[in-house]
């Protein structure tokens, strides 16, 4: 049974995650086409993918969601390290390779930035991109955050260290 309903927009629902979803999240996050574009080095077994979702994703901290498309999960989409004292949070998203290139990273970053803005009440959202992975880069261009800076050699993945870029967002840009 999938998750409720949490966020909907036009191609696209944002759910709960839950259990069973597990299965998907290791498949998805072993593949190399994904993980190139995380920062995630090590392979994940259905056990260790069990405890990342019941310490992570089940935790009352961060907000972690499914993005899914005609009933079919896709990819994951979270709010991490929310601060509701200063209004501020990050977020972050990972697609299935089947999903690339359809719009979907996009609309659900939309959606849940939209949500931590005007129910959550930040005051400012955050992405972190690998300098390597320009389509991750172009969602938040195109919502409209600005690129405030790249912190050198900070990931390593695929064998090297690699930039990563920073995208910010304030609320009063997100309403105009």
């Amino acid at each position: 049974m999938p998750g409720a309903v949490f966020l909907r927009g036009d191609s696209i629902t944002l759910r709960t995650i839950e259990a069973e979803d597990v299965e998907f999240m290791r498949d998805a996050v072993n593949d190399p086409d994904v993980r190139e574009g995380l920062t995630t080095a090590y392979p994940l077994n259905a056990e260790q993918e069990r405890e990342y979702f019941e310490e992570r994703v089940s935790n009352q901290e961060d907000v972690n969601l499914a993005i899914c498309t005609d009933g079919e999960m896709a990819g994951i989409i979270g709010l991490h390290d929310l601060n509701q004292r200063s209004g501020h949070c990050e977020v972050g998203l990972w697609l299935d390779t089947d999903y690339h290139g359809r719009g979907y990273g996009t609309e659900a970053s939309r959606l849940l930035t939209d949500y931590a803005f005007r129910e959550l009440r930040m005051h400012r959202v955050q992405a972190r991109v690998l300098a390597t992975n320009e389509a991750s880069a172009r969602i938040w261009q195109k919502l409209g955050f600005r690129e405030e800076g790249v912190h050198r050699d900070e990931a390593f993945t695929g064998g090297e260290y690699v930039d990563i870029r920073y995208f910010g967002m304030l609320e009063d840009e997100w309403e105009n």
